[in-house]
């Protein structure tokens, strides 16, 4: 039995180290209920870990407890994209917490390197201060565990290095989006507080946001709630758009939370 259970740890250990190289998900890796770990769906709970950041050890499960959070990751320290993706991020840092999102950074590096390289961060972006923690993941462990690995991105050694993901959890520290970018295609932060906006609307009123939606905006409400049910939730009303085939379907009401 000793000798079985040697062997499946050292098979483990050898799919972690292919996942890591390759960037590819882990073969057979069981996570107790009789499914293969694959990367983040929309609904899964968060992975809980602890890992060490630019300010000290932090939990993940008890960082985000409760609160909205972004979890995004970058391919390298001291490369040219990503300086002006962190600037970008600390200098809407104000957006985030008005919004109550809690927000880490995660690349391969090591905390002395993400230490060093935040000095060049708040110096391109003058008026950014990366006040948020940068996780260090040298080993790959969470990038492997979250999917982040691109495969087409490598360091000097040939191992893969993070993508440019974009992970928000809800208060239930489920996964409420992901985007994923490659290296060569730096995010949008406006459109990661528009995706917020909208998720945090919609987890409360009975509406979905439509296309190129802003903040203020009209919402369109949502099609399993009757005519009835809807005049009962919107006090402002709502507008009923005619199309072609005579379904009512298209209904639009003011933004119910402002």
């Amino acid at each position: 039995m000793i000798g079985h259970e040697k062997k499946t740890t050292d098979r483990t250990e050898r799919a972690v180290d292919e996942a890591s190289r390759t960037g590819r998900e882990m073969p057979g890796k069981d996570d107790g209920a009789g499914t293969s770990k694959m990367a983040l769906k929309l609904g899964d709970l968060a992975p809980s870990f602890v890992a060490e950041t630019t300010q000290g050890e932090i939990d993940f499960h008890k960082y985000i407890d409760g609160s909205w959070a972004i979890l995004f990751s970058h391919p390298n320290d001291f490369t040219p994209v990503c300086t002006t993706e962190l600037g970008a991020v600390g200098k809407f840092m104000p957006e985030f917490e008005k919004r109550g999102v809690k927000v880490l950074a995660l690349s391969c590096n090591d905390v002395e390197s993400h230490k060093a390289w935040i000095k060049d961060i708040e110096s391109f972006t003058p008026e950014a201060q990366v006040s948020y923690p940068i996780i260090s993941d040298p080993k790959r462990d969470l990038a492997v565990q979250f999917g982040m690995l691109d495969p087409d991105e490598q360091d000097a050694a040939g191992i893969p290095l993070t993508a440019r993901a974009v992970y928000v959890f809800g208060p239930d520290k489920k996964l409420k989006l992901s985007i994923l970018y490659p290296a060569t295609t730096g995010r949008n932060f406006h459109e990661v507080l528009r995706v917020i906006d909208s998720l945090q609307l919609t987890a409360n009123h009975s509406v979905a946001t439509p296309v190129n939606w802003n903040a203020g905006d009209k919402c369109m409400v949502v099609p399993g709630l009757s005519n009835e049910a809807a005049a009962a939730k919107f006090p402002k009303g709502f507008e009923t758009i005619e199309v072609p085939s005579g379904k009512q379907y298209i209904r639009l009401t003011p933004q119910p939370n402002i």
